[in-house]
């Protein structure tokens, strides 16, 4: 085991196991994000879910936060406490974050929906899931780590959009957050300069915003926002690098 975690095989098999599950956890809970629902009915169902897979909740691990699932509206960012009071409407842009450990490993996704009508929403969510996937066409061996936030930046300002530098993704594996960090956007940091191999497991995730790259924590300490009070929005998958090429864990 060196720095960044590389994994076997075998671990990676686990991991995609650990995904394919949790690939399952978010087509339900996207189809249950309707206007009307509370967050915390998100909430409840992603801990059924998640327990009728056979794993556990990841983010109820991590110290200090106690549910299944981030939930954020429309100027929410992430790490949005899933609370009865937030009931989701109509013309809501609503982003839901969830994790789970299967076999002591960890998986990770995010994804935003639009519950609206407006063009300029539905492109703003359409821009994101374009970003991504640069980003996640760029994780191939020899590239550097800078390579994906680069082609998930150059996205996002193309359209006019501004990533976070705040906000990164991550590694992971048997835990939910390992190194290296993997930024939304070039920001010149030594773990950008690390060479992509086989065994590395990242979760790659673009964090944005159609206004400025300033956030806010809220009073319950955990809620990120935009500083601005724009909207935002997230996209995420846990994605594996094998000698066979690149495998998306958290898509069918």
């Amino acid at each position: 085991m060196n720095k960044f975690n590389l994994k076997t095989e075998k671990e990676i098999e686990i991991m995609a196991e650990s995904g394919k599950r949790l690939y399952e956890v978010k087509s339900k809970l996207k189809d249950a994000v309707k206007p009307g629902v509370t967050a915390f009915e998100i909430e409840t169902l992603a801990n059924e879910l998640i327990e009728k897979t056979g794993a556990e909740a990841s983010f109820s691990k991590v110290p200090g936060y106690k549910w299944a699932t981030c939930i954020n509206g429309n100027e929410g960012v992430v790490h949005g406490i899933p609370h009865k009071e937030i009931v989701f409407t109509n013309d809501d842009i609503v982003s839901v974050d969830v994790g789970l450990v299967y076999n002591k490993y960890h998986s990770d996704t995010s994804f935003s929906k639009y519950l609206g009508k407006d063009p300029k929403k539905k492109k703003f969510l359409d821009i994101g899931k374009r970003s991504l996937e640069a980003g996640i066409s760029q994780f191939k061996e020899g590239n550097l780590v800078e390579d994906i936030p680069r082609a998930m930046e150059t996205v996002l300002r193309q359209n006019g959009l501004n990533p976070f530098s705040s906000l990164t993704g991550h590694g992971i594996g048997k835990n939910l957050h390992e190194d290296p960090r993997v930024p939304c956007m070039i920001l010149g940091s030594e773990d950008e300069q690390v060479q992509l191999v086989p065994g590395m497991v990242l979760a790659i995730e673009v964090m944005y915003t159609e206004g400025k790259d300033k956030i806010k924590v809220e009073r319950d300490g955990w809620t990120i926002s935009t500083k601005d009070d724009k909207m935002a929005a997230l996209w995420e998958e846990t994605v594996a690098l094998t000698s066979r090429g690149r495998i998306i864990l958290t898509q069918p």
